[in-house]
């Protein structure tokens, strides 16, 4: 891991890791949590994962929850959905896919409440990106408020891009370019 990408030198900062499928977003995530627990930190740490599980298309893996990579969660506050949806995989319409969307919206909208209504100091999120297909992130700016530490990731390329006309793509896009305008550091993988 580069020096500039340690925990100790993000403590304090809010960060957003960005790239395409299969970048090493949630394996910079995944070094970065497994140092904080290391340096002592479980106790003041929430992780959300907004992530669907893995799921191979054309070779590739797309998606991944944190719990898939490691036992270390149970140290930590860790909260997730039990199943979030991979809406432009998954549609076959324009329907389909934004009821998806809404459908993952409503899951995580509850996991970002409950964060917000007993927040912890350090706050990592993976897929931040999926919440934001909803066109939605009010809640996410309050929970990165509430935060003193923010380490998020989320996708940000252009592997995805067929939405079914939706618009989705753009939404996602734009609001994690108004995120990466709003942290302290912001990693392009």
């Amino acid at each position: 891991m580069p020096f500039e990408y340690t925990f100790q030198n993000l403590l304090g900062k809010k960060v957003l890791i960005t790239g395409d499928v299969g970048a090493g977003k949630t394996k910079l995530t995944l070094e970065l949590l497994e140092e904080a627990i290391e340096l002592g930190f479980s106790d003041k740490i929430t992780v959300i994962d907004m992530a669907p599980e893995t799921t191979m298309v054309r070779g590739r893996k797309v998606g991944g929850r944190l719990s898939e990579l490691t036992e270390t969660l149970r140290e930590v506050r860790y909260l997730a959905p039990q199943r979030v949806e991979t809406p432009r995989l998954r549609a076959g319409s324009a329907n389909e896919l934004l009821y998806l969307v809404r459908l993952n919206a409503e899951r995580i909208r509850l996991i970002i409440e409950e964060y917000i209504n007993d927040p912890s100091p350090i706050l990592f999120i993976n897929d931040i990106s999926i919440y934001f297909q909803s066109g939605s992130d009010d809640l996410i700016f309050a929970a990165a408020k509430a935060a003193k530490t923010l380490i998020a990731n989320g996708y940000s390329g252009r592997y995805f891009t067929f939405d079914h006309g939706t618009g989705v793509s753009k939404v996602e896009k734009d609001l994690m370019n108004r995120l990466a305008d709003h942290v302290d550091v912001l990693i392009r993988i």
